[in-house]
């Protein structure tokens, strides 16, 4: 028995940079990879991280600034680099400095320890982040991503996927999926996961790109919000008291108002969430008027928390939104919550990827890309390659 290949030996490697709590890790895991290292900045998201897979000989952690971070510290034979590099300089909440910025130029980073592992470095890589690096500096900035995996030697599909595909929250994020040897291109007319706003780079002559023939993902979710909320007794202290409740309403358009009058007077429990905005230099409340979460953000950069807004039977209350609320909305439900501060909690979930986002292009896209399934072509070559 000895001689036995352990099966976890066969799953594919996995170089998880810029892990936060491990919520891709445990999408890639779901798919049937194995994350055998990961790294990140922040303490309190490698507390989480162990927190929830523990310490093994077969996975190690590098905590601390990636450009510090060797080539000599990664595990070779890895077939998959996932990086969700920080999107704070790409975000609407933080200063849209693009890939230039202090914290999501770490991109860079993740660009120079793939070209220092040369013929070692995987056969796929992903980039995950917020949409707005398709748009950061009039669409330079994904230019400039994708010719960066051009030039190691990976041609680059580029897909929007909505976790509200999965989770009933709004939470739209962009992967660039680079490939050494890419399926055939595809050209996808109306397609989901590459909308118009996406299609410069299909057409910019100066990049290798490709478009994998995939199957549709399913249909964004139009309820199901309530049913993740955690039963919380009406008298519990989390609830807020009279008079911030008062100042909530009072911060709420006459529109917003009507919709929650109607939704109070109604028979039964509705849930919905409440965002915190600045319009015309005064922070109001807005409501969706949906049985689905906006999108989950962390509390800085201009931000803020959701809160939560019980309505019905009469009854009007709001409260935040709780650790393990943001944990059932990012498809990590029994994510070991025991040890973490409910800021380091919802932090840590606010900049994280959507479990099965990350697990449906694993299944989809990844692991056929890996094990070869897919049919490998000629993908799009730049116009100097193609004279040859």
């Amino acid at each position: 028995m000895a001689s036995i290949t352990p099966i976890h030996s066969a799953r594919p490697r996995v170089l998880e940079f810029f892990a936060g709590i491990g919520l891709a890790r445990m999408g890639l895991e779901q798919a049937g990879f194995r994350v055998v290292w990961a790294s990140d900045y922040e303490p309190d998201k490698r507390a989480m991280y162990d927190a929830q897979f523990g310490d093994t000989d077969d996975h190690s952690f590098a905590l601390g600034d990636i450009a510090k971070v060797t080539v000599d510290a990664l595990p070779r034979n890895a077939a998959l680099a996932w990086a969700s590099s920080p999107c704070t300089d790409l975000s609407l909440a933080g200063g849209r400095a693009g890939l230039a910025g202090a914290q999501s130029g770490t991109f860079w980073h993740f660009v120079r320890l793939l070209r220092e592992l040369g013929e070692d470095s995987p056969e796929v890589a992903v980039l995950e982040n917020v949409v707005g690096l398709a748009t950061s500096h009039g669409g330079e900035d994904l230019a400039a991503a994708i010719r960066a995996f051009n030039e190691l030697g990976y041609s680059v599909d580029v897909l929007s996927v909505d976790a509200r595909r999965f989770l009933p929250q709004s939470r739209p994020r962009l992967f660039l999926v680079g490939a050494k040897n890419p399926p055939e291109d595809v050209p996808d007319p109306n397609s989901e996961l590459r909308p118009d706003w996406l299609q410069a780079a299909y057409g910019d002559k100066s990049l290798r790109t490709h478009r994998a023939a995939l199957p549709a993902p399913p249909a964004p979710l139009t309820e199901g919000l309530g049913a993740l909320m955690e039963a919380i007794p009406l008298h519990d202290e989390r609830w807020w008291d009279a008079a911030r409740t008062e100042a909530f309403m009072s911060s709420l358009s006459p529109a917003q108002l009507d919709r929650v009058a109607a939704l109070k007077r109604t028979v039964g429990v509705k849930y919905r969430t409440a965002y915190r905005r600045t319009r015309n230099g005064v922070a109001v409340w807005e409501v969706r008027p949906d049985d689905v979460s906006g999108c989950l953000r962390t509390a800085r950069g201009g931000s803020s928390k959701q809160a939560v807004v019980r309505l019905g039977n009469n009854r009007f209350q709001v409260r935040w939104m709780t650790p393990r609320e943001y944990a059932r909305l990012m498809g990590a439900g029994d994510y070991d919550l025991s040890a973490a501060r409910t800021n380091q909690a919802l932090f840590g979930f606010g900049d994280a990827v959507a479990v099965p986002a990350v697990a449906w292009l694993a299944e989809n896209y990844l692991m056929p890309l890996v094990r070869g399934s897919m049919t490998e072509a000629q993908a799009t070559l730049p116009r100097e390659a193609s004279r040859g």
